[in-house]
């Protein structure tokens, strides 16, 4: 069990008819999770102080009466956020309500809820992102409300990059934009959809059509897949005629901090590589399988078929590896090992078509489950096929299941002894998809197991993207009192409206600091600090599709499972 949630929830349930407490300015200095917390799960916060304190105090918002009080923690150093801090408790208040915590000599925090659904209105703008990062079409103002804008890069007739080994042009329409850019890209679109997809499979009632107010809404299917078909089918026109998978779609260089309108460079297809048509091949293989109810047959079928086609361009050429050339400067999504990339591919390819030679695949290359932070699209996708072969429940992956939960034992002993109750202590560009990626270890352990420290841990998690962290802030857009309004976003840069696009998670504290030429950190700062809300942060504060996909996924199990906390 995590060591914090050891510390007794030493509080007291108080009557009504208490003093009543004047509510001000929230401290920054107290961090909480600034959505709120499930009525069973830990609730915990934290106080940035340099003198011990003793005591604190929940506060009921509307009646300004104490309903709660509990003991703080003996004062800690915790170097990642260079504070000192004492952690408070007060799982033991489980009725609905919205509150603040008061401490005598810091007033008190912002406000937040207890209550079921708690994150159900943050999970769905998650997903919404997605369409608001839709290319090669408009979003009207019916569906996309002040954040509407004209259609830009319809990329009818994109030009084959000398690196693609063609040459003319081609139609690749339709897709998500990547990140803050305006460039799409196959292995970090195909990672995210797996992800997505893997919440539809293990929760097929998760969304409902008519739930996200987009343009496919009412056609009797799911809006959540709705809105992953349309990067899927981006996606397959990325695939060459041998079976191959074009690297991305991008300029040659970043555009301005522009509308998409107004970006109109020319634009390539650029690349071949064995990494985009391994992840081609693996969440083709994955939407065939999930989506067949909803989508028919004939997608279906050439689903599978282009998921086999890449399979075999990637056997016959395995190790072929993507640098950008000299005349490209969009990301590189760099990746020299490839062993994830063929197993996450060998899995959802045997689960698709029950073919033994990738079961045999699978068995000849048993793979590492120890969890390591950073590129995400490159690291981690081999944890999606654990997840989807456990839940075949065939008696041949059964040690998966002890590698899995080997991995999630090590990430709550981390969680344990770490700052601020998250599992990363290496903070590197992305860091917060670095925590939800860790957070759906912990959700697909709850499953495997059943065990309450996975959830526990998993809630946990969420207090720190929600407010409970070093910066205190909510680093999801628009979800949370202090949230980030300068996102490195191109079009929240170039609409004009004040408030960002809704619904993506910031990158997180990095402390590798890669844009400290044209961004003022502090000097010295802690790994867990180095993070700014200011739009050139493109290293700490770009949002991204690998970035938001886990976060959707959390946001959708906890939902999903908040009541056997």
């Amino acid at each position: 069990m995590i060591r914090v949630l050891l510390i007794a929830a030493v509080g007291t349930l108080l009557a009504c008819g208490n003093p009543k407490y004047e509510i001000g300015q929230p401290s920054e200095d107290i961090r909480i999770n600034q959505i709120g917390y499930y009525p069973n799960s830990p609730k915990q916060f934290v106080v940035n102080t340099k003198n011990s304190l003793e005591s604190f105090k929940i506060v009921d918002f509307n009646t300004k009466e104490s309903v709660y009080e509990g003991q703080l923690s003996a004062i800690k150093d915790w170097k990642l956020a260079g504070e000192t801090v004492q952690v408070g408790d007060f799982s033991g208040l489980n009725i609905n309500g919205e509150y603040v915590v008061f401490i005598e000599s810091l007033g008190n925090s912002y406000s937040f809820e207890i209550k079921e659904n708690l994150y159900q209105d943050a999970f769905k703008a998650s997903i919404k992102a997605l369409y608001y990062h839709r290319a090669s079409t408009s979003l009207d103002e019916t569906h996309a409300g002040q954040w509407n804008r004209a259609e830009g890069h319809p990329d009818d007739s994109v030009i084959f990059h000398p690196s693609s080994g063609k040459v003319g042009v081609t139609a690749s329409p339709g897709g998500w934009y990547d990140a803050g850019d305006y460039g799409k890209y196959v292995v970090n679109g195909a990672y995210p959809l797996g992800q997505l997809l893997s919440l539809y499979e293990q929760y097929p009632g998760v969304v409902g059509d008519n739930s996200l107010n987009i343009p496919e809404s009412g056609n009797e299917i799911s809006d959540y897949l709705d809105e992953l078909k349309y990067e899927m089918d981006w996606l397959l026109t990325m695939q060459d005629d041998d079976g191959g998978v074009f690297f991305k779609l991008t300029t040659k260089g970043f555009e301005g901090m522009i509308l998409p309108e107004f970006a109109v460079k020319p634009r390539y297809i650029i690349g071949k590589a064995t990494a985009p048509t391994l992840d081609l091949a693996a969440v083709s293989a994955k939407m065939a399988r999930v989506t067949s109810e909803s989508f028919g047959s004939e997608y279906k079928e050439n689903l599978l078929l282009a998921a086999k086609n890449a399979w075999n361009w990637a056997i016959k050429n395995p190790n072929v590896v993507y640098k950008n050339p000299e005349d490209i400067r969009t990301g590189e999504y760099g990746d020299a090992n490839l062993t994830q990339e063929f197993y996450w591919a060998a899995a959802e390819l045997y689960l698709a078509t029950e073919e033994e030679l990738y079961k045999e695949y699978l068995l000849e290359n048993p793979i590492s489950f120890e969890f390591k932070p950073g590129e995400s699209w490159a690291n981690h996708m081999h944890y999606l096929a654990a997840f989807s072969l456990l839940d075949s429940k065939q008696d041949w992956t059964a040690p998966l299941k002890n590698e899995l939960l080997k991995s999630a034992d090590q990430l709550v002993s981390v969680m344990g002894d770490n700052d601020y109750n998250q599992p990363i202590q290496d903070f590197q560009w992305g860091s917060n998809s670095d925590v939800l990626n860790t957070a759906m270890i912990l959700c697909n352990a709850y499953r495997f197991t059943g065990e309450k420290k996975y959830l526990s841990s998993a809630t946990l998690i969420m207090d720190y993207i929600f407010g409970k962290n070093a910066n205190g802030y909510s680093y999801v857009t628009g979800y949370g009192s202090k949230t980030p309004m300068f996102i490195h976003h191109r079009p929240s840069a170039g609409d004009e409206i004040d408030d960002p696009v809704p619904g993506f998670v910031s990158g997180g504290p990095n402390s590798r600091l890669h844009d400290s030429f044209q961004v003022n950190y502090p000097d010295s700062v802690a790994p867990m600090k180095a993070w700014m809300d200011v739009e050139p942060s493109f290293a700490s504060n770009e949002v991204c599709l690998n970035w938001n996909a886990p976060l959707t996924y959390v946001l959708g199990f906890i939902e999903k499972e908040a009541n056997n906390l």
